[in-house]
């Protein structure tokens, strides 16, 4: 039996695909429960244009990752901490600080979780993080961390 999936489903396919299933699956399962729809030629032809506008869409998010990796190429970051004796911070500089750091800098968030240190930052100098924008589209960008005056 053939459907067309109408959401993401584990271990068979993404929203818009077309799969070959059992009739049992098909029948019992998948169609009950909304997560497929029988193929025709009218279900087909829409699952096309749904297919084309997510690839459009996933085009565009790389296209403006790679801009955004081309503005961050050589940038290096000033953050201001607190500093005890020896140069040690009170607490850590981590990707949550670089994020926000980078939100005044760029004017739009970035998420934290994108970005990648080795690990937290606690003395005073200059560290690289990575950026990891979009899949297959990364940036590293260096982060200088210097004493706040108090």
């Amino acid at each position: 039996m053939k459907v067309i999936l109408r959401e993401d489903v584990k271990n068979l396919g993404k929203k818009g695909d077309l799969a070959d299933v059992a009739e049992g699956y098909g029948r019992n399962y998948l169609i009950p429960r909304g997560l497929a729809v029988p193929a025709s030629e009218g279900k087909l032809k829409e699952a096309a244009l749904v297919k084309e506008g997510r690839a459009k869409k996933e085009a565009r998010a790389q296209k403006d990752a790679e801009a955004l990796a081309a503005k961050l190429k050589d940038v290096t970051l000033t953050i201001a901490s607190r500093v005890g004796e020896g140069g040690k911070l009170y607490g850590a500089v981590t990707s949550r600080d670089i994020a926000r750091e980078l939100e005044n800098f760029l004017g739009r968030a970035v998420d934290k979780r994108k970005i990648e240190l080795s690990e937290p930052i606690k003395t005073l100098g200059a560290y690289p993080a990575l950026l990891r924008l979009y899949p297959g589209v990364e940036v590293q960008i260096n982060v200088t961390v210097v004493a706040a005056n108090a």
